[in-house]
């Protein structure tokens, strides 16, 4: 797994494109407990473009380390981003998408039988 991030954030318009409904922040490499920061920063610049926007980050296609998950998942419980990254702890809406785990190896094998 490459070491880098690859942040790639989608914003999701109204029908009519004159409003920003939701932004998805997808992210690609291994996430640890250091890297963790960039997303916050990431998450905090989506999260000014409106007010109450829903954010949604996908780790499906990231490696992310167990102690940067539970401090994501922090987050959400939250509502709000870490006071060290967003020092006026406006509210923040975020929703995470959870890394999929690796299939096991045996189950694997019997998949292919």
């Amino acid at each position: 797994m490459n070491p880098k991030l690859h942040v790639v954030v989608r914003l999701n318009l109204d029908s009519a494109g004159a409003r920003i409904e939701s932004a998805r922040i997808t992210v690609r490499g291994h996430v640890t407990a250091e890297s963790v920061e960039a997303l916050y920063v990431v998450a905090k610049r989506a999260n000014c473009l409106m007010t109450g926007l829903s954010l949604l980050l996908d780790l499906a296609k990231a490696r992310v380390d167990p102690e940067a998950l539970e401090r994501l998942h922090g987050c959400v419980s939250s509502g709000q981003l870490p006071a060290h990254i967003d020092t006026s702890q406006v509210g923040c809406r975020l929703s995470v998408l959870d890394p999929r785990q690796p299939v096991p190896a045996v189950v694997e094998m019997a998949l292919a039988a």
